[in-house]
């Protein structure tokens, strides 16, 4: 078995762009992975194009080896795009490799611990703030507007839900994002109305969920550490399964976490084992955060393990399309130290068109599949009708 080609497919999908990864090969098995060039990572798909000529002919079955190759080409600076490149490769190679020998991809990795995953609602409340159209969904613009969205992933059988910082702006909701550039851009300095309105946010998301529901903050890149601490002390009576943040010293994560009082997540933007070492020696992470697209499904698992020596659970970033829940699945499935997973339950009505199965969710957990493969293909004909314009 060889490998003849590569090629990339792009799709519309809102508010960004759902990408995916073919590899073709002489015996006319074909792999598929998903990626993002919505993430700060525009060029990758020429990154993929560049490194997949590496790879014609070669054995796709030899994923390791592959990576290993692969690794020489870009050492020299080995994280960012090029690791996503890699990751979006060793994706599709491992669906290649299962599909011939006819079993799913967590076969290869010792079979499932588990066969039903704990899920919890991602972005719940801030996409109907800044994507409601998009959606076909009622825009969020009260505080209690988040009473009844809670109620509502309480009702779809959900028992954890994720949500964003919220401001009022102009009298009504919108994002708090200054680490992405907006609002409060470059300063990073807590603000007391923020505080306020994100006390009342969380406050009617309790009451509409309920007191049994797992809530997730998600702060992502929006503050330094002095305001990383300052929100977690306004946060000691939310009872919040985690503070989720971003941030690339681990001393400083340690320091939030030992002064918090809840549980801290962190790591969704590192790469490799070599990234995550010094925040698990930190001793800096309740709960490690692992993006399976962006660092591939081998080094994830190894990830996963080196956690596991320091008794840290993982949980899969996941905010992606339907192959890329399929693939941080099958992560999960076979990962014994695995918290919960994240999915993206809102959005676009045609996300499920571009998968041959959709992912299957019962009592508000994952389904594990166990057809050969990903467990699920991608549609070509409708990626087509989805054509990215702008």
């Amino acid at each position: 078995m060889r490998i003849q080609r590569v090629s990339v497919l792009h799709a519309d999908a809102g508010w960004r762009v759902t990408s995916f990864l073919k590899i073709e090969t002489a015996d006319g098995i074909v792999g598929w992975s998903e990626f993002s060039e919505s993430v700060g990572t525009a060029g990758l798909s020429a990154t993929i194009l560049a490194l997949g000529e590496k790879i014609i002919g070669l054995d796709p079955r030899r994923v390791e080896w592959i990576m290993a190759v692969l690794y020489t080409t870009v050492v020299p600076a080995w994280s960012g795009i090029n690791q996503h490149a890699v990751a979006a490769i060793c994706n599709a190679l491992l669906d290649i490799k299962a599909k011939e020998l006819g079993v799913p991809v967590h076969a290869l990795f010792g079979g499932m611990v588990r066969d039903r995953l704990p899920v919890y609602w991602s972005h719940c409340g801030s996409y109907r703030v800044r994507y409601a159209d998009a959606l076909g969904k009622p825009p969020l613009r009260t505080i209690d507007d988040f009473h009844e969205i809670g109620a509502e992933v309480a009702r779809a059988g959900f028992s954890g839900l994720k949500t964003n910082i919220m401001m009022m702006e102009d009298g009504q909701l919108s994002a708090f994002r200054p680490g992405f550039g907006t609002s409060g851009f470059p300063g990073l300095i807590p603000q007391p109305k923020v505080l306020e309105t994100l006390d009342r946010q969380l406050t009617a998301l309790r009451h509409g969920a309920g007191p049994d529901m797992d809530i997730m903050l998600d702060a992502n890149f929006h503050f330094r550490t002095e305001g990383y601490l300052q929100l977690a002390r306004a946060l000691r009576d939310h009872r919040l399964t985690w503070l989720e943040l971003d941030c690339y010293d681990p001393k400083s994560v340690a320091l939030v976490r030992r002064e918090a009082n809840l549980p801290i997540a962190t790591g969704e933007s590192l790469y490799g084992r070599r990234s995550y070492r010094p925040f698990l020696e930190a001793y800096s992470m309740d709960v490690a955060i692992v993006d399976v697209i962006w660092n591939g499904f081998l080094e994830s698992t190894k990830i996963a393990a080196a956690a596991e020596t320091y008794e840290v659970n993982v949980a899969p970033h996941n905010f992606y399309g339907h192959l890329a829940d399929h693939i941080s699945a099958h992560f999960a499935a076979v990962t014994p130290n695995f918290r919960i997973m994240e999915m993206d339950i809102e959005d676009v009505p045609w996300k499920g068109e571009f998968v041959t199965d959709a992912p299957v969710i019962e009592n508000g957990a994952f389904v594990v599949p166990d057809r050969p493969g990903w467990g699920t293909d991608v549609d070509e004909k409708a990626v087509a009708r989805h054509p990215v314009t702008r």
